[in-house]
């Protein structure tokens, strides 16, 4: 597909829903869990009337509005709503509250907010900054401060057909995403239609047209929950818009709703890969995982008849690494997609030789394409877009122009004068049968640098026997790689969108209840080949 679209009328999601519903007004866009359906035409008016409810609290172009809902119709329309307008969303994460939230909102800016009613109280127990009104969606609620109004307020208003709308263009945004906020406030991150239809072009324009449907697993306060619905508006297929990923409950949900496409972030490909072997694994649509990181691509496709695709995406960017089907090189994350420029840099910017070690630095070709700024926050605006390119923070290396993704820069482990990579050692864990996830990260050492402290829960019916998994990982590592310390928890510490936060098992570090291998007599020495000697441990 040509990247001049990317600056047109099709690329801008308000527009596209426009034009679908004109053109094929009867056409299934949204498949609810309940089993409740949106036409392109029923989203169009659902959406309509949200947005004139807004204009008459005071909402216009370039207006931000936040969005507090769990992910569902009416987190959907709202969304649609707002943008029809040529008004900001700024989603909110479900799970917010104290002083994250009232952060998140004084950083909006926002005058109105839609705010489920289950949420209401949290709301009121923080600073609400600028906000004047609020609409309840759910029970009645009452909020000191603002004026409050009920749900029904989004259904009341009529369209009429010589409705006018505000032209909205590519470059404008259609949101403020707030970061995860796994080591601090998030940051909120403003992405325009441009950007978010890129991602559409970079992954789907191949493979998804009117008879594709892509089962959302990400909330919609994610930029993988909107990814794809946005990619179904623009291409003109569906989605399937579920309240979550549950490992137990994701096949039935795929066999209820049909999709053909669906994204696997994190450690959900690895929950689906531990089930027990079903005759039903292939009886489902599906025909594309994207996998985010790529896990054991050839054993996922070939148990569930599936093309894997690995990605590399963030909030800021556009999917500037993708590789095709089922990649034969284990562990990329791809290559740079067209459209997009990368490379991998030391701390001064300075490109590292081919297979060393480097921050991923990218930019793209066509403008608009990668995020503009930090909302308000100048300072890291200009420290991640610096010598002309955007700064992910995330260490690669390139092999024959494959990229593989070794950590984040912040959670690199420095140990007996060699650096580790969390995320390799976590592969090599989480490959025993009995883990379900682990998390590595670094704790103080007595002797200076770090200790590698590995968190981890248990598959489900499963218990984890350290020493034996110590025997396990050995020989699948190098020496300094093998953890030290290993705390055992039902369930690692996560963000709303199944990131782990390493900064709250940093914090905690080595506990009364962690197993330290030297107390279970496991040494472990370097070998040193054709020498008599051993280095200490």
């Amino acid at each position: 597909m040509n990247a001049s679209w990317l600056t047109s009328d099709a690329a801008v999601l308000p527009h596209a829903l426009r034009r679908r519903a004109a053109q094929h007004p009867e056409r299934t866009l949204v498949v609810f869990e309940d089993g409740a359906r949106w036409t392109y035409e029923q989203t169009l008016r659902e959406s309509e009337r949200v947005a004139l409810a807004l204009r008459r609290l005071g909402v216009g172009k370039g207006d931000r509005v936040l969005s507090w809902l769990p992910t569902g119709p009416d987190a959907l329309r709202v969304w649609f709503g707002v943008n029809l307008l040529g008004a900001v969303l700024v989603p909110l994460n479900t799970a917010y509250r104290g002083g994250l939230l009232e952060h998140s909102v004084a950083l909006s800016g926002a005058r109105v907010a839609v705010v489920h009613a289950g949420l209401a109280d949290r709301l009121d127990a923080v600073e609400r900054a600028e906000l004047t009104d609020v609409v309840v969606v759910g029970d009645e609620a009452a909020i000191d401060g603002v004026r409050t109004h009920a749900a029904s307020v989004l259904d009341a208003a009529a369209v009429s057909e010589d409705e006018r709308w505000p032209q909205v263009m590519p470059w404008d945004p259609y949101a403020v995403v707030l970061t995860s906020g796994t080591t601090g406030p998030s940051k909120g991150v403003v992405c325009s239609y441009a950007q978010l239809s890129a991602c559409a072009d970079a992954a789907f324009a191949d493979s998804f047209g009117a008879d594709d449907r892509y089962l959302v697993t990400l909330p919609l306060f994610h930029a993988g929950g909107t990814i794809g619905v946005n990619a179904a508006v623009v291409l003109g297929g569906s989605v399937a818009l579920s309240s979550g990923f549950r490992t137990g409950e994701f096949w039935e949900l795929v066999r209820a709703t049909e999709p053909t496409h669906v994204t696997l972030l994190g450690v959900m490909a690895t929950f689906l890969s531990k089930q027990e072997p079903s005759p039903a694994d292939r009886a489902h649509p599906l025909r594309r995982v994207f996998m985010i990181p790529l896990s054991d691509a050839a054993a996922f496709s070939a148990r569930f008849g599936v093309d894997v695709v690995a990605m590399y995406n963030m909030t800021e960017v556009s999917i500037p690494i993708i590789s095709a089907p089922n990649p034969a090189a284990d562990g990329t994350s791809g290559r740079v997609r067209a459209g997009m420029e990368a490379r991998l840099v030391d701390e001064h910017d300075i490109e590292v030789p081919e297979g060393a070690v480097g921050e991923l630095v990218v930019r793209g070709t066509a403008p608009w394409t990668i995020a503009t700024e930090y909302l308000g926050r100048p300072e890291a605006t200009a420290a991640a877009w610096r010598n002309g390119w955007f700064h992910t923070g995330d260490a690669f290396r390139r092999v024959d122009g494959e990229y593989f993704f070794v950590d984040r820069m912040g959670d690199t482990i420095r140990r007996r004068g060699e650096n580790i990579s969390s995320f390799e050692v976590e592969n090599e864990i989480v490959a025993h049968p009995s883990v379900a996830e682990v998390a590595i990260v670094a704790t103080p050492s007595p002797d200076g640098e770090d200790e590698v402290l590995a968190v981890i829960a248990p598959a489900p019916g499963r218990s984890v026997d350290v020493a034996e998994l110590i025997e396990f990982i050995r020989p699948r590592m190098a020496h300094f790689m093998v953890p030290r310390f290993y705390r055992l928890l039902d369930e690692l510490p996560k963000t709303p969108t199944s990131k782990v936060q390493k900064h709250a098992l940093r914090e905690a570090g080595v506990t009364a209840d962690t197993i330290d291998r030297e107390d279970l007599g496991v040494r472990i020495r370097q070998e040193h080949i054709g020498a008599d000697r051993q280095a200490r441990r």
